[in-house]
């Protein structure tokens, strides 16, 4: 029996083994995606919208009069949250941010030497802002400074030391570094003293993760916790004061001034405000071994009292509660597995005995999977080439044996 390729036949078989050949070959790779955020313990809770909070057998209701846009309770130990409400909310922060820029800045800056202000570092102060009185042509030390910044939210003092921090654009960068590897991914900076700008947004979350890192360096805990003292009203050259006045913490929880009473245990942190951002407060305070921070933004009811006496309210509840409730996240950075060296490591002598190959690292088993498929891929084409080549020659021949009489080669 004679089976007989027609061109019609042939071109079945080509077009047959090209299909099965693309449908073999490797699906195109995904556009790479931006990074998103790391998953963290709080990521099935705390990133949805509402509040959050695991009584047990016991528990204490959650206040009732807390009506700011986000807050959160937190184990500054721990890190565990208590409770919350939208924690990753992006709000305007006003001059709770200060905290970033003291974690990021104090560090460089805390043994630096007396420092004679210029009219320069001075220039890009913001219309009505909050200042301390620092003036071009003397001379502070860095703790005048640094009070100029907790105490009296002066952004006249952050002017100056960000300047001598590298500049501001340098700061905010740097203040973006540092946020991010305290695991707060909700913050975006643009002017370092909190003044009001378009993109500047923090969250509950992240502005309590910045309180408890304060809290553990000593300069920032001293500065925060720091109610009144005496700041250069003139200097000499070596930074000493002609003459004083005093200041005195904004942070009413702290100082219990102006109809506000001051919290039982209470070590700071920072308060702030612009017609923007409303009222923001990170506090903490500490009672029988047991340290909480709290984090309130934007209070839409009551004056300018309200985001102290909501932050009262919290703590209250969170040093009642703090036995009695599972932790709805943490704020602890996102642990962030790094994938082994691709290459080769450092060879270690085997002893005796046998030897069992080690497995290969998920890297370079994903690589060799690729040149699998790859190999694979360049198979099935080569198998394509060939039967197009196969079926290019058959339909030439059946042409020829069918040609007309007369017709060229």
């Amino acid at each position: 029996m004679i089976i007989r390729f027609t061109a019609r036949l042939a071109f079945c078989c080509a077009t047959a083994v090209a299909a099965t050949a693309f449908g073999l070959l490797p699906a195109p790779a995904a556009q790479a995606e931006p990074t998103p955020r790391p998953a963290s313990a709080d990521a099935s809770l705390l990133q949805r919208p509402g509040t959050h909070v695991g009584p047990l057998n016991g528990a204490p209701d959650l206040p009732e009069d807390v009506s700011a846009l986000s807050w959160l309770v937190a184990d500054a130990d721990t890190g565990d949250v208590l409770a919350a409400h939208d924690a990753h909310r992006r709000l305007p922060p006003a001059s709770t941010i200060k905290t970033l820029f003291a974690l990021t800045a104090l560090p460089h800056l805390a043994d630096a030497p007396p420092h004679k202000v210029t009219e320069e570092e001075l220039a890009g102060v913001g219309e009505g802002s909050s200042l301390v009185g620092i003036a071009p042509g003397r001379t502070y030390t860095m703790d005048d400074l640094w009070r100029g910044v907790f105490l009296s939210s002066g952004n006249d003092a952050v002017r100056v030391l960000a300047e001598m921090n590298g500049g501001w654009a340098a700061t905010a960068e740097q203040m973006q570094a540092k946020a991010r590897a305290l695991g707060a991914f909700d913050t975006h900076v643009v002017s370092p003293d909190g003044y009001d700008e378009p993109g500047q947004v923090s969250s509950a979350f992240d502005l309590a993760v910045f309180g408890r890192a304060g809290l553990t360096d000593p300069q920032f805990a001293s500065y925060a916790s720091t109610v009144d003292a005496p700041f250069p009203g003139g200097t000499r050259d070596d930074g000493s004061p002609t003459w004083t006045y005093g200041i005195r913490n904004t942070n009413r929880l702290l100082t219990g001034a102006d109809g506000v009473e001051r919290y039982p245990g209470i070590i700071g942190v920072k308060n702030g405000y612009t017609s923007n951002a409303g009222n923001t407060l990170v506090a903490a305070a500490r009672r029988d071994g047991r340290t909480l921070v709290v984090t309130v933004l934007n209070p839409q009811s009551g004056g300018g009292h309200k985001v102290y006496e909501e932050a009262r309210s919290l703590l209250d509840w969170g040093f009642s509660a703090a036995d009695r409730v599972e932790p709805v996240g943490s704020l602890e950075p996102p642990v962030v597995e790094k994938a082994p060296p691709a290459g080769p490591g450092p060879v270690t002598p085997a002893g005796p005995g046998p030897v069992t190959p080690a497995a290969a690292p998920p890297a370079r088993a994903a690589a060799h999977s690729a040149e699998t498929g790859t190999g694979m891929a360049y198979a099935w084409v080569g198998a394509f080439v060939g039967a197009s080549g196969l079926a290019s020659v058959l339909i030439l021949r059946q042409r020829r044996r069918h040609r007309p009489p007369g017709t060229g080669s």
